[in-house]
């Protein structure tokens, strides 16, 4: 890691058809091997999956929802102190939050069966519901 000086934070660019830096996140965190077009089609089907099951509007609002449910509050890092290491509980930055909030989410879409789109869909829909294996994860 460098010692001069930190990175900035480039922000992300919204995505087409919601024109949300959010759901550009998820994009990328879907994406595998640069497949950028195969990544919007499964987020967009899977947006397209939670509004019919949900009924409830707007995909983004309720992938948000979710987001809330997911998101982790609190993270344990070591502490060495003297000879012995502690595992101190630390706030997590709102950024930190929405990525690992992300990452779980992918994750645990990855790791059922079926298309990922559906998968997605079904991940999105149980949190937003708080059940499910990522709020599970969470807390």
């Amino acid at each position: 890691m460098s010692r001069r000086r930190r990175a900035e934070k480039r922000p992300h660019q919204p995505d087409p058809r919601y024109s949300s830096a959010l759901v550009s996140h998820l994009i990328n965190v879907v994406m595998l091997h640069g497949k950028k077009s195969i990544a919007q089609n499964i987020v967009y089907g899977a947006f397209e999956r939670v509004s019919e099951k949900l009924e409830k509007g707007d995909p983004v609002d309720l992938l948000l929802g979710a987001m809330e449910n997911i998101r982790p509050k609190l993270e344990v890092k070591s502490r060495r102190v003297g000879g012995a290491t502690y595992q101190v509980p630390l706030e997590i930055p709102f950024e930190r939050q929405q990525s690992l909030a992300f990452r779980w989410l992918v994750a645990a879409a990855r790791g059922r069966r079926g298309s990922m789109r559906d998968n997605l869909a079904a991940e999105i829909v149980d949190a937003y519901n708080n059940t499910g294996a990522v709020v599970k994860k969470e807390g």
